[in-house]
């Protein structure tokens, strides 16, 4: 049967300590803030209506992540774990007790930048590549083991300094954001830092084989891959301009 190798270069990792050396190796090849897409964004490089394109494309993701965490969760019969993850869904989708989550900090940023939040929630105007990369990232986390499950949000360990690259850049280089529409990346530096922390300790104290090390390392590529996937869709469509039947087009932002 073909497997899919998705480590081009596996080594045997003999320990917790090798396992955490290797998924920050990960990071630093991988992670998405190297991809072109983002060095435009963050240096001031890009238009409203291609800023708004991102934006709204990005808002699939966001609303999909507390869907993903339940996913999650039902994989546990451990209460603690079910208990620490829950607080994730509450991070994005809010709490009965009246306090904004994420998603409601991401509306924020897109109507700073003009977008309908009856058309940003609706996602009619996404683009086909970032549907299909999020979707299989769901689809990862509910037919995976939930070792993999778990160490498919380990790019949150990169997260707090995309965030804060993406904080000073826009403010510095667009005019049509501020502190307020930016809410939402000032608030994840914190709330990602706990959630890698927690992540990050569960996989060195679960994964205690190489081969569940191993899968551990996948894991966090496949997300990677999913993240970069995004931004491969965004910039052939909004930079290299061949924008798919159906997407938004920045021509029609007001």
């Amino acid at each position: 049967m073909f497997q899919l190798i998705l480590d081009p270069a596996p080594r045997v990792l003999n320990s917790p300590e090798d396992l955490e050396a290797k998924l920050r190796e990960i990071g630093a090849e991988r992670y998405h803030n190297l991809h072109p897409f983002h060095h435009l964004l963050h240096s001031g490089q890009l238009n409203k209506g291609q800023v708004a394109a991102w934006a709204l494309n990005r808002y699939y993701y966001q609303s999909s992540i507390p869907i993903k965490d339940a996913i999650v969760i039902s994989r546990f019969r451990d209460h603690d774990v079910r208990l620490e993850w829950r607080n994730r869904i509450e991070d994005h989708d809010g709490n009965t007790h009246g306090e904004e989550g994420g998603i409601e900090r991401w509306l924020v940023l897109t109507d700073g930048l003009g977008l309908s939040r009856d058309y940003v929630t609706s996602t009619r105007g996404i683009l086909p590549g970032t549907r299909f990369a999020v979707e299989a990232y769901i689809d990862y986390v509910r037919d995976k083991s939930p070792l993999e499950a778990i160490a498919s949000a380990l790019t949150e360990m990169f997260a707090p300094q995309i965030h804060r690259e993406r904080i000073a850049g826009m403010l510095e280089h667009y005019d049509f954001v501020n502190p307020h529409v930016m809410s939402y990346f000032t608030r994840r530096v914190s709330q990602a830092t706990k959630d890698a922390d927690y992540a990050l300790d569960f996989v060195k104290r679960n994964a205690r084989t190489p081969e569940q090390r191993q899968l551990v390392v996948e894991a966090l590529i496949f997300k990677c891959n999913c993240l970069w996937a995004q931004l491969d869709a965004l910039y052939h469509a909004y930079v290299t301009g061949m924008i798919p039947p159906g997407a938004f087009d920045p021509k029609d932002l007001h």
